[in-house]
Formats: structure tokens, sequence, C-alpha cells
């Protein structure tokens, strides 16, 4: 186990080189500066002798590899660089930003799996009957929706047309949390029902739960001890894509609900050139993703001792 844990930590460093590479070169394409920016939104004239300066001050006149490269080597030693714009740590940017954003993730992924787990169990079990019917049909809806029509729709019944809850995030972070908790959870929600229905159906269909019926043991007793037992690598697996992406920042949801999360930062800091804090959330972003399909992993070899992981032995 730690060997292959060691083996998957290893590869994620030609990763982190290779995004961060690129997503370096593309903001370059893309053309401008933080600085050029900068003083284009002051609504001054300014020299082009004071934005050199500026430049040259931020290492910005420098070679696009020159410029990676010193950016690199501050990262393995624990720098993630200095804002562009703001001015402040890199680091200490995030590390304001992320507790938001994991409050959401939680939130999220929590509402989800109480909504996606009952609803994908029941239509299951009442196969093509009506109540199957009626829950695939919302699912499907709430899977081809957008998220920001989800949020326009929710925040003007509940923000609008009610008053219950505030447009934007505000002081109250209970009433803030709950639009955005619920734009996400409705289409992970409705994505995970109809995964979670796929999975208890396959595994109704098998031998052992014909055997079980046949001995005369509860069908709750079925669903609950056997059937979701196995079905819950389906539900990992799911759990592990939805984390990544919540945990590095629902851009739009964000920026929507003016959550202060990472995710509404790396908009910002994309609008402004503010390389420093792009590559940070980019190097981010690949650290999260293998990390969890790691955990991921580790969980498939717990839950189905048949699944064996790299190094491991038959």
């Amino acid at each position: 186990m730690l060997k292959y844990i060691g083996k998957r930590l290893i590869q994620l460093i030609p990763v982190l080189i290779g995004i961060t590479f690129l997503s370096f070169a593309m903001m370059r394409l893309a053309g401008g500066d933080a600085v050029t920016y900068m003083y284009e939104k002051a609504g001054g004239a300014v020299s082009q002798e004071i934005i050199d300066e500026a430049k040259k001050e931020y290492g910005l006149d420098q070679p696009f590899l020159v410029q990676y490269g010193k950016w690199a080597a501050g990262m393995l030693r624990g720098d993630m660089g200095t804002s562009y714009v703001s001015g402040r740590e890199v680091f200490d940017a995030f590390a304001e930003k992320l507790p938001a954003t994991a409050l959401l993730t939680l939130s999220s992924v929590l509402v989800t799996l109480l909504i996606s787990v009952p609803l994908g169990i029941l239509a299951a079990v009442k196969q093509n009957k009506w109540v199957d019917f009626i829950i695939r049909f919302f699912s499907f809806i709430g899977n081809s929706s957008p998220n920001f029509f989800a949020a326009l729709i929710l925040m003007y019944l509940f923000s609008v047309k009610l008053g219950w809850l505030p447009v934007v995030t505000s002081e109250n972070i209970g009433l803030s949390l709950i639009l955005p908790t619920m734009t996400l959870a409705l289409s992970m929600a409705s994505k995970y029902t109809r995964q979670v229905r796929a999975a208890v159906l396959e595994e109704m269909n098998q031998d052992y739960v014909t055997g079980a019926r046949a001995r005369g043991v509860k069908g709750s007793v079925i669903i609950w001890k056997n059937v979701m037992r196995t079905s819950m690598i389906t539900i990992v697996t799911l759990l592990s894509l939805s984390v990544g992406n919540l945990l590095g920042g629902t851009t739009i949801v964000e920026s929507i609900f003016m959550w202060d999360g990472v995710g509404k930062m790396a908009v910002d800091a994309i609008t402004m050139r503010d390389y420093p804090v792009v590559q940070a959330y980019v190097a981010w972003m690949a650290v999260i993703y293998v990390l969890v399909n790691l955990t991921a992993d580790i969980l498939y070899h717990y839950l189905d001792p048949r699944v064996r992981l790299g190094g491991d032995r038959l």
C-alpha cells in the first residue's frame, strides 16, 4: 500500500510540471499582464517608462522560460509568490479563501448524498412504476440545467420574490450558504440519483440477491447490507470527481453569489492577469485531483478486496 501511494505521489511531479507550464504559456499567449491592466484601469495617462519599470520590478520583462523557472524554484522552496495586484503573499491569500470553498464543498456533498441516495434506491426498487418515472424526469431536468441557470432561478424565487435569502453573500453565513449549496446540489444530486439507481438495479439482478430473497431475507436488509455495499464503489467514484471540482472552486457559482472562495479568486486573477495567483490555483487543482483520486483508489481496495492496487500481489 505505501509503495503504491509513494508511486502515485511521484507521478504528481510531471503532472504539475506539464499543467503549470501549459497554463503559464497560455496566459502569455492571451496577451497583456497585470501591470498594463492596472494602469489601464487607473484611468490616468502613464508613461511607457513607468510601465516598463513596474514590469522590471515584477520580473515581467524577462523571457518566458526564466519567469517560469523562477516560479518553479520558488514553489520548491514553499514560496507561492506574491500577487502582482494586491501585493500579498499568494499562500496567505489561498489560506484565507480556502475555508469558504471547503465549507461550500462539504455542505454541497452532504445535501447531494441526502437527496440522491434515497431517491436512487427508491427509483430502483420501484423500477418502471410512476415513482420511478417522476424521479427520472426531475433528475433529467436537473442534470440538463447548467449551474448558472439554476442559480438565477433560485435567486429570483427565494431572494427577489420571497425575500427569504440574501441575493449575494452577507454577514449571515448560514443564510448565505443555502443558495449556492442548493445550486450545486441540484445538478450533482440529479446525476448521482441516476447513477445510484443504475448501480442498485445492476446488483439487484445478481444471483446472490435472488438467493437471499429465496431464503426469506427482507428486502430492506438485502438493499442496505448487500446491494449498497457493492454499489458504494460507484458512489465513491462520483464523490471523488465532485469533491475535486468543488475544492478547486466552483467558479461560476462563487462568482454569481459573490462567495469569497478560491474559485472566485481565480476568476479575478485571470481577469487581471495576476500570474502568481493563477499558477498557484492551477497547481492546487492538480494536487487536489491526484490526492482525491488516490483516496478513491484506496477506498476501492477496502470496499472490494478484489480490487488490487499497484504493487499488491494477487
